[in-house]
């Protein structure tokens, strides 16, 4: 086992959560038709009622526009963001998976990720260095049919210490694609879609408004805020291959990646010169 053999698992674990953000794309570009019309009122209803349901229809939010409008807004207002975080909860074929990265439109990231029983690897990336930390679970399942006292030394030189890479290092371009923010949101391109309105609600205390479709076995409903800019706050799937949830916040904060402790650091580069 070499010290960076487990770049081959952080490949599939990254896709699959890239997988998920597609998620936004699919909602955006396959949410279904807006309910149609049941038909004109009787000719007998008042005036007054027709007042109030304008009054109450004019008080609903994003009034005034459809449901491929909204979605649309949100995507554009979201991709506008210089940061955001996602933290994502999901089942796939490689079991569940949960992560959590901040991301910011300089390229910076920070965060975590799981894969079934796997174990969870740290990613931190700032400039054009990218670091990589991976817990006992993980080293123990990447050295299986190794011969144990190689296994066992890999592991002591990796446990706790942040691999060191370069980000054109092609063992790292696939695991750094999570950090970049242009490519994370480019399935939310704002696209031709027919969005349905299903109601109000609140995520993690914000205002936001939900729109949904069902695709097969699959249903897809997208949060959008409706306060303030109309970030997109959630995407959820209920049904179909890989359900699971992703969560959009702290838009525009900062991104805390910095570099490791230089004691906690190891150079894959000098390592492999060894």
């Amino acid at each position: 086992m070499h010290a960076i053999a487990p770049a081959r698992r952080r490949r599939t674990a990254f896709a699959v959560l890239a997988a998920v953000v597609a998620l936004g794309g699919a909602a955006c570009g396959q949410l279904g038709p807006e309910p149609a019309s049941k038909g004109a009122k009787s000719s007998a209803s008042s005036k007054g009622a027709k007042e109030n349901a304008k009054d109450k229809k004019a008080a609903e939010p994003f009034a005034g526009l459809s449901g491929p409008e909204i979605a649309n807004r949100a995507a554009r207002a979201t991709k506008a963001a210089t940061s955001l975080t996602l933290d994502i909860t999901m089942k796939s074929a490689d079991g569940p998976t949960k992560g959590f990265m901040a991301i910011s439109t300089k390229g910076d990231c920070k965060g975590t990720l799981s894969v079934g029983s796997d174990g969870t690897v740290e990613l931190i990336k700032t400039g054009n260095t990218a670091y990589m930390r991976f817990d006992e679970a993980f080293l123990r399942e990447q050295s299986k049919g190794e011969p144990a006292a190689e296994a066992d030394a890999v592991i002591k030189t990796l446990k706790g210490r942040w691999m060191r890479t370069d980000v054109s290092d092609p063992e790292a371009k696939d695991s750094l694609e999570l950090c970049d923010l242009d490519s994370v949101l480019s399935e939310l391109e704002a696209n031709d879609n027919a969005a349905r309105r299903a109601g109000e609600t609140t995520v993690n205390g914000q205002k936001a408004l939900k729109l949904t479709e069902s695709d097969g076995e699959a249903t897809y409903t997208l949060y959008v805020a409706t306060e303030g800019e109309p970030y997109l706050l959630k995407v959820e799937q209920v049904g179909g291959e890989e359900p699971g949830t992703m969560t959009f916040s702290a838009y525009n904060k900062p991104v805390a990646a910095k570099k490791p402790a230089a004691k906690d650091i190891l150079d894959l580069d000098k390592l492999g010169e060894q």
